[in-house]
């Protein structure tokens, strides 16, 4: 008689998940807008000296940041924006200098494109797209004609597949196994089955059956440890941007990250109080509260 092996316990340290990245590599960062980044992730990838990445996301301020720091070599992306406020500012200034090279698509191409990674595929065709100016704009795009008696057009989506993908979670056991708890998956299960290594962070680690406990709490279930390489908990981890219903959004603190990026000596000071070369998530957080005090 034998016995199935014990699962892996796959937690991990933000720094040990930036350890498996790598200069060059194609990244996709989970969420949506300046909701449910994995922003402790993000800022561990500041402090590291990767660079020269594709980066693949529905764009908030992830993108910014490694805007800002010049580590972008092409984004793909629906867009790029911080919800209450329309357009993010780091990557506004960096498009007007031509920082990076952009791949910018229809949000419902891109979930395709998503589709067709997690399934192995080189394309899906969709709708979205036909008709407007991103096939202009993508010439590289192909366009596909149905086999069947319809003989129907569809722009031909390739699959956005991914060397890793970094998604932030409400709650995760040690496995890998990953719930989120808000209002929208935000497609984060579609990122960790579209990449080679996906890294989980989460506002708390659970047992097992914590996640499992009630059948009201299975549909969020949202990601299953075979497609999941490491987790980390990481409390207030998506901090500013929200991750209800452990926290909303933190718009003040947004409101003065957007200020400072406007102007090149305030972001220098902004960045060396909160984003320090040689800080660490709980020093981040530390230097959040004090900012919090001195506004009241």
């Amino acid at each position: 008689m034998t016995t199935a092996p014990c699962a892996r316990d796959k937690t991990m340290t933000p720094e040990e998940v930036v350890d498996r990245l790598s200069s060059g590599m194609t990244i996709g960062i989970g969420g949506w807008g300046s909701r449910r980044k994995p922003m402790a992730l993000v800022r561990a990838l500041l402090r590291s000296s990767v660079t020269d990445l594709t980066v693949i996301s529905y764009g908030g301020p992830d993108v910014g940041l490694l805007a800002a720091a010049g580590r972008i070599r092409r984004l793909v992306t629906a867009f790029v924006t911080l919800d209450s406020i329309p357009l993010e500012p780091h990557y506004r200034a960096a498009r007007q200098r031509g920082a990076f090279a952009l791949t910018e698509i229809d949000e419902a191409m891109f979930m395709w494109g998503l589709h067709a990674a997690a399934n192995r595929l080189p394309f899906l065709p969709v709708r979205a797209g036909l008709g407007s100016d991103v096939m202009r704009v993508n010439p590289d795009l192909r366009t596909v004609t149905s086999p069947y008696e319809d003989g129907e057009e569809f722009v031909a989506m390739p699959a956005l597949r991914m060397d890793a993908a970094l998604v932030h979670l409400n709650r995760a056991d040690r496995l890998g196994n990953g719930q989120y708890l808000g209002p929208d998956p935000y497609f984060d299960d579609l990122f960790c089955e579209a990449a080679d290594a996906a890294y989980v962070s989460c506002e708390r680690l659970v047992e097992t059956r914590e996640l499992t406990k009630s059948a009201g709490t299975l549909p969020t279930l949202l990601v299953q440890r075979h497609s999941v390489t490491g987790v980390v908990e990481t409390p207030g981890g998506a901090h500013f941007t929200s991750c209800v219903p452990d926290h909303p959004r933190d718009e003040p603190f947004q409101k003065a990250y957007a200020a400072a990026a406007a102007d090149p000596v305030a972001w220098a000071d902004f960045a060396a109080r909160f984003l320090p070369p040689d800080g660490d998530e709980k020093s981040y957080r530390e230097a959040v509260r004090v900012w919090h005090e001195e506004q009241k």
